[in-house]
């Protein structure tokens, strides 16, 4: 797999890297076998997949425990990214948005505990916290960089003058957003931001949350307590309706004999050499698909008749307030 440098001074990584959080919560399947996962990760290494992506709310806290299960005498072959900032350890440790310092400190001694090391590569802010100034939290992240608890850190679902405020602190070295086929906001504004400055991309849901594989059609087929069945993209008519934007990507995938998840991250990494996608999976037969997914070559018409379909139906996520601040 090609590697690329994460930023203008980040980790280097295989191009794509493996997201974790399905693994552990939030989708269909999440901590029911533990040791399917850890061969998926076993196998993600082999394959030159070596920046892992988790956070603390995953679970909460079993994602990060996961990993460090899966890495266990494998630390130096991987880069690992968790994320801090939607729980709220200084008071009862339920979900909620804290970036003050005294915070950040607490949330890392959790995940290098949890992690079973001694320094986090990539360290995010989950979500912006809208009552602690930015500089607040970049100032502790920094001092966390001096002391060699993290090596780098990020932001995800920050607004492009927090992105500059927070990079006058201290620079950043990647930013995490939603980017795909199925969400094209960063193209506006955040991409030549990141670009501009120097910083990294990270896309996370790749797959559009497992719908550009073409294997979603019903929410039947998503347990109870999957987070799909309450986000607007996938209620109702949206879903119908969106149906068509994998039928336009399987029509791609079909020219070529591929899958149209492949399409889809094809699509992706042809939108960038600085762009480093991170799509989930819990199932060793799908990272192999994914990776096979880096070599593919996609024509200029292929890739204009993708660039041309239409956004999707309904928001990203039922409550959009916390992103883009």
């Amino acid at each position: 797999m090609k590697k690329i440098v994460l930023g203008t001074n980040g980790p280097e990584i295989g191009r794509l890297g493996l997201g974790l959080m399905g693994m552990s919560a939030f989708y269909t399947g999440a901590a029911q076998d533990d040791e399917s996962s850890i061969k998926t990760i076993h196998r993600a290494i082999e394959l030159g997949v070596t920046f892992l992506d988790t956070a603390e709310i995953y679970g909460p806290y079993l994602n990060e425990e996961l990993l460090a299960k899966a890495i266990l005498g494998k630390r130096d072959q991987v880069v690992i990214a968790t994320k801090f900032g939607t729980i709220l350890h200084r008071s009862d440790n339920t979900r909620g948005l804290d970036g003050s310092a005294e915070n950040v400190r607490i949330s890392v001694e959790g995940s290098l505990a949890r992690l079973g090391t001694d320094y986090i590569d990539l360290y995010y802010q989950h979500r912006m916290d809208p009552h602690t100034p930015i500089e607040e939290t970049v100032g502790a992240l920094a001092e966390l960089i001096h002391e060699g608890k993290i090596r780098h850190y990020g932001l995800s679902e920050a607004a492009p003058a927090t992105i500059r405020r927070a990079h006058a602190v201290h620079p950043v070295t990647a930013l995490q957003t939603e980017y795909s086929l199925w969400t094209r906001d960063p193209e506006a504004e955040i991409l030549p931001l990141v670009r501009e400055l120097g910083i990294g991309f990270v896309p996370y849901s790749p797959l559009g949350r497992g719908f550009l594989t073409g294997t979603i059609r019903s929410l039947d087929q998503l347990d109870a307590t999957d987070f799909r069945r309450s986000n607007p993209r996938f209620e109702g008519e949206n879903l119908q309706a969106n149906i068509r934007i994998v039928e336009q990507v399987d029509a791609v995938a079909a020219e070529i004999g591929a899958k149209p998840g492949q399409v889809a991250i094809a699509w992706l990494l042809a939108q960038g050499d600085d762009i480093a996608p991170i799509p989930g999976t819990k199932r060793i037969a799908y990272v192999e698909e994914n990776v096979a997914a880096e070599g593919m070559m996609l024509t200029t018409e292929q890739l204009t008749t993708l660039g041309a379909i239409a956004a999707p139906m309904g928001a990203r996520y039922a409550d959009m307030s916390p992103l883009n601040r």
